[in-house]
Order: C-alpha cells, then sequence, then structure tokens
C-alpha cells in the first residue's frame, strides 16, 4: 500500500529496485513514515529480510540548497565505520523520473524514536543513561577527521555562523510572509556580534533526541538520522542547537525548560555541557549565549520556512502550519538570549 501524502508508484518502484539487486519477486510494502516536515520519508518491504527507507525531495518549487539529500546520502555513506552510527546506504537516484524528485535507499533501523525530550515513562536512571549516549555520539561527531572520511569538501572552512546567519536572514527576507519583530532585531544584531575565534569540524546541524534511532532496549544510539542540514561547520554552535531544548519551555516546542529535570534524571544544561567538554577539550562558556541566540533564530527562521512552504502549499508534513507559527517565539528566546549575553559582557 501506499500513504495518502505523496504516493510512490509501488509496481514501477519494484521493478527498480529488483534491478539494484534490493528487492524480490513479491510486491513492495510501501508505508509512510511519520515525522519530518521536508523531505517524504516511507518504509518499504520489499521481501523477508528486505527492510529499506526511501527518502525523497518533496515536490514543487523549493529553496535553494534546501531539502540536500544527495548530501544526507554521502555524509551517511563517509560515516560508516566511524564512531558515529549511521544506517547502511544502499542506492541513490540522481533522476526524477520514477518518482519525481531524486531519493536515496537505506537500511532500515528497528529501533526507538524518542520523540518527547522528557522521556515520559522512563526512570531517572534511563533517562540519564540517554542524555549521556545523546552527548557521547555528538561528541564523537566533532572528533571526526572530515578530511579523512573524504569529506574535505562538503563545505567551506571557517565563519560558518556568519554565513548561516547571512544564509536565513536572506531566505527570511526573501519570504511573502511577515516576520516576527525578534526576527528581525536577531537579524541586524548576531552578524554585529560574532564571537572570535573559530573551528571547523563536521557537523549534524539538527542534532537532536528525534533525530535519533536507539537500540529496542538499551540507551544506545544504533543510528543518527536526518542530515540534510549537515556540512561543515562550528562545533559549538552544533552543540548549543540541541541545548535549546533547556531554554524552550516544555509547552511550547520539543523543550524541557520549565520540568523539574533533578526529579526525571535529566542532566541540568551546564552538567551537559561539562560533559562534551570532558570528551572533546572544547569550553563552551565564553560565547555560549550567543551560540545560543543564533540558534534560536536559525531555527526560527527554519520554522518561518515551514510556514511559507506551508502558504504556497508545499509542505510535507499535515501540522506545518501549527509548527511555523512558533518562530515567533522562538525568536524572542534567542533575543532574550542575545540581551543575556550582552549583559554578562558589560
Amino acid at each position: 500500500m501506499s500513504g495518502p501524502a505523496n504516493p510512490l508508484p509501488v509496481e514501477a518502484l519494484g521493478d527498480y529496485l529488483r534491478a539494484q539487486g534490493l528487492a524480490g519477486s513479491a510486491p513492495l510494502d510501501v508505508r509512510v513514515l511519520a515525522g519530518g516536515q521536508s523531505n517524504p520519508t516511507y518504509r518499504i518491504t520489499a521481501g523477508e529480510g528486505r527492510d529499506y527507507v526511501l527518502r525523497k525531495k518533496p515536490p514543487g518549487t523549493l529553496v535553494a540548497s534546501a531539502h540536500a539529500i544527495d548530501r544526507e546520502y554521502r555524509v551517511m555513506k563517509a560515516l560508516a565505520g566511524t564512531g558515529v552510527p549511521v544506517p547502511r546506504m544502499l542506492h541513490y537516484c540522481e533522476s526524477g523520473e520514477l518518482l519525481g524528485t531524486p531519493f536515496y535507499v537505506m537500511e532500515y533501523l528497528a529501533g526507538r524514536v524518542l520523540m518527547d525530550q522528557s522521556l515520559p515513562g522512563m526512570q531517572s536512571a534511563e533517562r540519564r543513561a540517554i542524555y549521556r549516549e545523546m552527548n557521547r555520539v555528538i561528541a564523537a561527531l566533532h572528533q571526526v577527521d572530515y578530511a579523512a572520511a573524504g569529506l574535505a569538501d562538503y563545505g567551506k572552512v571557517g565563519n560558518y555562523v556568519g554565513r548561516q546567519i547571512a544564509r536565513w536572514s536572506r531566505q527570511c527576507r526573501e519570504s511573502t510572509l511577515p516576520l516576527h519583530p525578534a526576527m528581525l532585531r536577531l537579524m541586524d544584531w548576531l552578524p554585529e556580534h560574532l564571537p572570535e575565534g573559530d573551528e571547523t569540524t563536521l557537523v549534524h546541524g539538527d542534532y537532536r533526541l528525534d533525530n535519533l534511532v536507539f537500540h529496542p532496549t538499551e540507551p544506545r544510539v544504533i543510528g543518527v538520522l536526518d542530515w540534510e542540514l549537515s556540512t561543515l561547520g562550528h562545533p559549538l554552535a552544533d552543540l548549543a542547537y540541541q541545548c535549546m531544548a533547556w531554554r524552550i519551555p516544555h509547552t511550547l516546542w520539543r523543550g524541557i525548560g520549565g520540568l523539574d529535570l533533578a526529579a526525571l534524571g535529566i542532566p541540568q544544561e551546564a552538567e551537559y555541557i561539562a560533559w562534551y567538554a570532558a570528551a572533546t577539550g572544547r569550553d563552551a562558556a565564553g560565547h555560549w549565549d550567543y551560540y545560543l541566540a543564533y540558534n534560536l533564530f536559525r531555527m526560527a527562521a527554519i520554522l518561518h520556512g515551514i510556514a511559507q512552504r506551508a502558504s504556497d502549499g508545499n509542505a510535507a508534513a499535515e501540522d506545518a502550519v501549527e509548527t511555523g507559527a512558533k518562530a515567533g517565539p522562538l525568536a524572542e528566546l534567542g533575543w532574550e538570549s542575545a540581551q543575556r549575553y550582552m549583559a554578562a559582557r558589560g
């Protein structure tokens, strides 16, 4: 069967996968996978022991450089055998003739995707172990020798944050939807206060709990997913993206702000950062609120883009309008971080 949104031509896809040695004679079973605001994602069963995930670009007019499934495929293929767990890449199709847009096929990971960062239903010790493991994996990612992995040309070296601010600001200005005042203030403030010092590593760009697949029973990551925003960039900016969760209220969106973390067994933000520092030798304290302000702006810009795609009729997820409406509140949190940064620096 195929899902109601972006249905796939199942018979033609089956013939194609059989030609690649990825399917037997039985008909395909195709199911839309939940989650993801941009690239339509499907689970494909192509006979016994043949479980795959297919990701494709969405239809319609797309923002330049967005939905970079070719980069997703490349980086996960390059990370095979490193300390960063990724699914096995099986096939990439650049042509849009079959499915309307390019796509790739990877192994399906049978594990847990944990959507709520408060981890309801778990014991305190298990929650702490989950957070410890998330920290271990992002630290491992930032220790990868990207040149040795064949990714020396995967992005520009240096001024990652400045370039990102310019990119997302430009995308916001090109939008036909009105921008929240806090987004406008951040677009002016951020480029004027870029921290001194720079470092380049491989960065995920969207590292968070629900982009990880955990072992079915163990607090162990078996796969990091959704690499479309990955590039060469600043590791502390990448870490601060995940750590937005501590600043975002649980009632707003994907946050743990305002929760009794001690009772839950979830580490405080400072402890989480200290774990990373111990693993990598990087000290985030000096410019932490700047990196948070930057990431909250960036996330607001991404959500504003989702709202734009919903307005244009190109959003993959049914809740795109509701998600896009959270851009303003996140920008307000970003402006609060900017003000804290300025106050701390006198």
